[in-house]
Formats: structure tokens, C-alpha cells, sequence
């Protein structure tokens, strides 16, 4: 018996896995951010576009023919001519991870490419909308600044999208987007009023969070959201199929747009930080 014991004793000790002290920000981000994405900070590009869908860097990956890095990971990614494209899932709360992760690489512009609930008559399935504005209804940005604080993005970035845009020969609209962590909203008839009153052009989960992480972690941060649906009327509300559909029709588009935007910035080597962080 005691020989036994001698034994078990021994495989314990070997057992215990080697603890690393993260005592800071950097120290934390730098170690999780290849967790969470399968790459090195050094094979990820200074030009990031967020996306909350594989399909989007599935594309990327094709038309550039690399590599998606991190399936087994939770924000797959891929990387081409100094922009990385990243899925990171969806909600205020995954927005407020990357961008903090991404202090590990100290983009010079990160651009999100979301889909977003149209909330105007006027809205229609694939149109764009540039936002110049969110309202923070996601409740994760309080944790980053006080609710006073508004949620803007980098005004260069919005800049070169809209001149990207117009070179494609599209149009867009331009308003206040509202973001929520609330995913399933569209029969409570109390909160579609109140959206209403507020007037805003669109609803969606993530761009008040991006803007406001972005600005706490001095990151250039902007949006273009893609009209996938029009939650306010029963019969606009997203399925399946029609989201299959929008996929379908506006990616393209979108993720060009999105792509050129970036070549933009690093073509004319133009600063997107409009403010002093």
C-alpha cells in the first residue's frame, strides 16, 4: 500500500499543468488572441474587416485563394494583401471581445460588415446603410464608458466608404443605427414602437459596441450594414429562405465594397484616426 501511494503522489505532481501569470491587458490579449482566432498576431493584417457570417470569409478566402485559418477556433479568419477578414460570431458581447483582442495587433482600421433589421418604410432588402451614429441600447458598452458618451465611428473610414460606394455606382443611406442585445424582439409591439419614436434608420447587435470599444481602445472603427430585413411589419421579418436570398444577391456586392474601402485607406496611405485618442 504505502508503495501505491508512493505512485499516485508521483502522477499528481506530474499532472499539474504550468500556470503563466497575465497580470496585464496586453499580457491577456496577446496570449488569447491566437487562442480565439488559430493565428499569430504577426500573420494577421493592419487593416481588419469583421464579419458575422462564414460565408463572408469563405469568399474572401476564394477570391484571394488563401487559407481559412481557425475553423476549430471561434473566430475563423483569413488574410490577404494586409486586410484580414474575421468572424466573430454575433452579439454586443462578441464585438466587445475582438476588439479587444485586436489591441494584440493595433489595427490601423477595422470595418464592420453587418446585416441590419431596416426599420423605414423607405428600406429596402439590399440596400446600404453608412451609419454616422448608434445608439447604445446593448448595455455591453457601459462596461467600456458612461451611457452619456455617444458611439461615432472614425469619420475618414465612413469617408472612404462612401466614396468607395459611389465608385461602384451604388447608393446609400445615411442615419442612426440602434443596437441591442435583444436577438428576438420582433413581436414585442412595445419596443417596435419605441423604435419608431426614435427615429433611427436601422436596428442591429453590434455597431454601438464596435464603435465605442473601438474608441476606448483607440482603434479607427466603422460600419456598413447590409438591409437583410425589415422587422417592423410581420411579414418582413428574416427566415431562411430570405436570408438565403439577400446572401444571395448583396454578399457580392457588400464584401467588395468592403474590401475596396481598406484598398482605399492603404492605397493613398491616408489616417483614419479623426480624433486624438
Amino acid at each position: 500500500m504505502p508503495q501505491r501511494a508512493g505512485v499516485w503522489k508521483t502522477r499528481e505532481k506530474t499532472a499539474n499543468p504550468i500556470s503563466v501569470a497575465l497580470k496585464t491587458k496586453a499580457d491577456i490579449v496577446a496570449n488569447w488572441f491566437p487562442r480565439y482566432t488559430g493565428t499569430g498576431a504577426k500573420d494577421f493584417g493592419k487593416y481588419v474587416l469583421l464579419v458575422n457570417f462564414s460565408s463572408y470569409v469563405e469568399r474572401f478566402a476564394r477570391w484571394h485563394k488563401v487559407e481559412v485559418r481557425g475553423l476549430d477556433r471561434p473566430m475563423p479568419n483569413a488574410t490577404a494583401d494586409g486586410i484580414s477578414i474575421l468572424n466573430f460570431g454575433m452579439g454586443s458581447a462578441g464585438a466587445a471581445t475582438v476588439m479587444d483582442l485586436l489591441t494584440a495587433i493595433k489595427p490601423k482600421a477595422v470595418l464592420l460588415l453587418g446585416k441590419c433589421g431596416g426599420l423605414k418604410r423607405k428600406n429596402k432588402l439590399g440596400d446600404l446603410v453608412l451609419p454616422i451614429a448608434a445608439i447604445r441600447g446593448d448595455g455591453t458598452s457601459n462596461d467600456y464608458f458612461p451611457p452619456e458618451v455617444p458611439a461615432l465611428p472614425a469619420f475618414s473610414l465612413q469617408k472612404a466608404i462612401s466614396t468607395t460606394i459611389r465608385n461602384h455606382d451604388k447608393d446609400y443611406w445615411t442615419g442612426t443605427v440602434y443596437t441591442t442585445n435583444r436577438r428576438v424582439w420582433e413581436h414585442d409591439d412595445a419596443f417596435k414602437k419605441y423604435l419608431a419614436s426614435i427615429r433611427c434608420m436601422c436596428i442591429d447587435m453590434e455597431t454601438a459596441t464596435l464603435f465605442i470599444t473601438g474608441f476606448h481602445n483607440e482603434i479607427p472603427t466603422g460600419s456598413l450594414l447590409l438591409v437583410s430585413d425589415q422587422p417592423m411589419v410581420p411579414e418582413g421579418v428574416k427566415t431562411a429562405s430570405s436570408d438565403e436570398i439577400v446572401t444571395k444577391k448583396f454578399l457580392d456586392l457588400h464584401l467588395r465594397i468592403g474590401i475596396d474601402s481598406l484598398r482605399e485607406l492603404i492605397n493613398h496611405g491616408q489616417t483614419v484616426k479623426h480624433l486624438r485618442f
